[in-house]
């Protein structure tokens, strides 16, 4: 037996033992100013402050960024030019980086055919035990898969070898398990003709009443009336059956429309293509409207919403098919995966029973694994995609997340936290940008950034432990420890709006009346059926204002100025002022600076490298024409008011020369959410979520409601800022409006006056109204999971 040297001793220390920090010196991504910190390895470090203190500045864009750029240079060239190119972040050191896993908030793909499985890989492992284990046996894993669709193809083929060439004929024939009505989506759509067009009209009388399709000028329309297919002059109910038929589904054919060859369609597949094809989300809302008017999504009666061809679903496993199996909770089929005992299959069950063990352990066990990825709240999303780390046996990486507790009820959020720990224990660094006190205070290290958010934040007010923080002073420290007293005085009632015999997704046929006039909060742990309740049963019409967690789109041209509706008003008033045209004062028409196309810096393409954007030296990052800027308002040029704050616009526009009453109405709302300290023209790209969130929920204030829906309205924002979103429900309720809020946080629930909690648990658990009543009598019963966690917040 060997024996173990001094020089062996595990107990001496190497240079190497000395990396045990992350430094960062000098970092100045966005609103940061010169930070230098140091951060321990192999600690669970926090980063709090208020929303836009410069948090995801410091942690995704400096540190999370270079350590995926370095990595991506260890690859060659050629691998390089497949993959995005990273920017070196505005930072002068960063020392001591390990690689980086990301866990943020980013929403999973919308894409109709991603779903739950398709996301984590546990899809492909059901695929691979049906096709060994389902009887009858039909085929591959492909044949079980719902996004490959049966291929059979057959001809010649020529085979040449040396100087001799042979003709052969070959077949080819793949078996796919997409349904080939719905292609694998679920649901099929059919499109209502009337509200395509007036067919008592002819098209050249205008018959179209899609968006955009009116001027007779324009080219969409000149390729049906010019098209020779249908007689532009006779009304569209007086078509042949052939004409019809043409106009509607068409196939693609080359016309010429004065003298210019294009390409005419059916209008059905036209509309399919330029409409149904994208993101609902990402169109304008006028197209959305004509869209959701226009299409109404049906279950596809073949597949019955499996999917899935019939081969596919014939095919069993202990009487469950592919189809069944993807639609237990995961949490059932965990157990249904446990009983079967298959030596020949052993290695792909215990991947499988891993995977669907890791969803139950972070409280998604009452997720599907057919639901659509696209259905997924933030904080679900963010939980999925932990699930491939969990049982990773990876060490010395940095695991970086981002608000993790969003979206968890207070009795789910000590589950996330001892998942943070788990991770943190087995030898990783674990960053955590938060805002709720039950994670901040398991920190081993606490970074506490600010004092302001926008240009009034960007510096460290604090750097070291929960104690420390409590104590230092800072915003987050004086706030550490609030806690809002249960309000015993509420409003009454003015109505009830009924909801009877609720029965989407997991709701157990609920009747509830939610109070009218009031501030409602909606409860009950991750999966219960809160969303399913207010937004699957309170119709969305004129009357009712939904604000949800939908994502903000926006490219770096757009900006506080352009999402709000505000520019207009403000381009009228320069207009009126100089007695020139509103267009000039768009960055995005005719004002914009001819160099730069009102983008205000160049951007060069470096292929494999990083691109670089350099200021324009024409406009010098104004974006507009130098004569645009000749013309003022109230003694300020247009690029001059973009670069104002919320707070002094308002001040700018409410008084003098320069008053706007439509411009200050929208910026007043602006600072009644608390982002009084963003620019006009800062990037959309550039906000954080928190500041997104509250930019959405200013825009939506202008719509006229009388009932307001707000879903997790407190996601993304510090303790201190909680306390100014609840002044804005008080006095949305005072000037008579109905406020229903989807909400997990403490101090609204005791701001509410009146609490519908459900529960008793999440998914089939669920779905049911477990109390009903004011804050007060809520704390008092302690009936429920919400009523526990609510008396020990106030310390009832």
């Amino acid at each position: 037996m060997a024996t173990r040297t001094d020089a062996q001793s595990p107990a001496q220390h190497t240079a190497a033992d000395s990396h045990d920090l992350i430094r960062v010196h000098g970092a100045r991504e966005n609103n940061l100013k010169d930070v230098s910190i140091e951060i321990p390895k192999r600690r669970l470090t926090v980063f709090t402050g208020v929303s836009g203190s410069g948090k995801s500045s410091l942690v995704f864009n400096t540190i999370a960024a270079e350590s995926q750029r370095l990595i991506n240079e260890t690859y060659s060239t050629f691998v390089q030019g497949f993959m995005p190119t990273l920017a070196r972040p505005e930072v002068d050191v960063l020392d001591g980086l390990t690689t980086v896993i990301t866990v943020d908030q980013q929403r999973m793909g919308a894409d109709p055919r991603s779903t739950v499985g398709t996301a984590t890989d546990a899809n492909a492992m059901l695929r691979i035990l049906f096709s060994r284990l389902g009887e009858p046996s039909i085929g591959p894993p492909s044949a079980y898969s719902f996004n490959t669709a049966s291929v059979r193809a057959s001809g010649a083929i020529t085979v040449e070898r040396g100087n001799k060439t042979k003709a052969q004929k070959a077949t080819f024939q793949r078996t796919g398990g997409m349904c080939t009505r719905c292609e694998g989506r679920g649901s099929v759509s059919d499109i209502d003709l009337t509200q395509l067009y007036d067919d008592s009209k002819s098209l050249a009388e205008g018959a179209f009443t899609i968006p955009g399709w009116k001027s007779d000028s324009q080219w969409t329309v000149q390729v049906y009336a010019q098209s020779g297919f249908v007689d532009p002059d006779k009304p569209i109910r007086e078509y042949t059956k052939k004409e019809l038929q043409d106009f509607l589904y068409g196939e693609p054919v080359k016309v010429k429309v004065n003298g210019v060859n294009l390409t005419y369609e059916g209008l059905i597949p036209k509309i399919q293509k330029s409409f149904l094809s994208k993101d609902k989300e990402a169109l304008q809302p006028h197209i959305r409207a004509f869209v959701e008017r226009a299409v109404t999504f049906t279950t596809c009666p073949d597949c019955e919403g499996t999917r899935l061809s019939e081969g596919a679903r014939s095919s069993k496993i202990k009487r469950i098919s592919i189809a069944d199996a993807c639609a237990m909770e995961i949490r059932d089929l965990a157990e249904w995966v446990r009983g079967l005992r298959e030596p020949s299959v052993a290695p792909l069950l215990t991947a499988l029973q891993q995977t669907l063990d890791s969803f139950v352990e972070i409280g998604l066990g009452y997720l599907a694994l057919d639901r659509p990825s696209g259905t997924l709240s933030g904080g679900e999303a963010q939980r999925v995609k932990m699930i491939r780390h969990l049982g990773s046996a990876l060490t010395d990486i940095t695991y970086v997340f981002d608000e993790p507790t969003i979206g968890l009820h207070p009795h789910d959020i000590q589950r996330m936290n001892d998942l943070l720990l788990r991770l943190r224990d087995k030898g990783n660094t674990v960053l955590v940008v938060e805002h709720k006190p039950e994670t901040i205070v398991i920190a081993d290290h606490v970074v506490d950034l600010g004092p302001g958010a926008g240009t009034a934040g960007g510096t460290v007010c604090f750097e070291g432990t929960v104690e420390g923080l409590r104590t230092g002073g800072t915003i987050t420290g004086r706030h550490f420890d609030d806690r809002a007293a249960v309000k015993e005085d509420v409003r009454k009632p003015t109505g009830v709006l009924e909801i009877r015999g609720a029965s989407t997704h997991n709701l157990k046929s609920v009747d509830v009346d939610v109070p009218l006039g009031v501030l409602t909060v909606v409860t009950g742990v991750a999966g219960s059926g809160k969303s399913s309740l207010v937004h699957g049963s309170i119709p969305a019409g004129e009357n009712v204002v939904s604000v949800d967690q939908g994502a903000i789109r926006g490219s770096r041209r757009s900006n506080p100025a352009t999402y709000t509706g505000l520019l207009e008003p403000i381009r009228k008033a320069f207009a009126k002022a100089n007695g020139v045209k509103p267009a000039l004062f768009s960055a995005n028409s005719e004002g914009a600076c001819p160099t730069c196309n009102g983008a205000g810096v160049i951007y060069t393409d470096l292929a494999i490298m990083a691109g670089v954007a350099t200021t324009c030296e024409d406009c010098e990052g104004k974006r507009f024409d130098a004569s645009v800027l000749e013309y003022h308002l109230g003694g300020k040029d247009i690029s001059e008011v973009l670069a104002m704050s919320v707070t002094e616009a308002e001040e700018f526009f409410g008084t003098g020369d320069a008053r706007t009453p439509a411009a200050h109405t929208i910026l007043g709302r602006l600072a009644d959410v608390g982002l009084g300290y963003l620019s006009l023209g800062q990037p959309l790209t550039t906000l954080s979520g928190g500041e997104r969130q509250r930019l959405k929920l200013a825009t939506h204030m202008a719509e006229k409601g009388g009932i307001y829906v707000l879903d997790e309205p407190t996601a993304g924002l510090h303790l201190a800022d909680v306390e100014q979103l609840l002044g804005l429900l008080d006095r949305l309720v005072d000037s008579g409006k109905s406020v229903i809020v989807v909400e997990h946080h403490q101090a609204v629930m005791a701001h509410a006056d009146w609490i519908i909690d459900l529960g008793p648990g999440a998914g089939h658990d669920g779905g049911e109204i477990v109390f009903e009543g004011t804050p007060a009598d809520l704390v008092a019963a302690r009936s429920t999971l919400t009523g526990e966690h609510l008396a020990a917040y106030v310390g009832s």
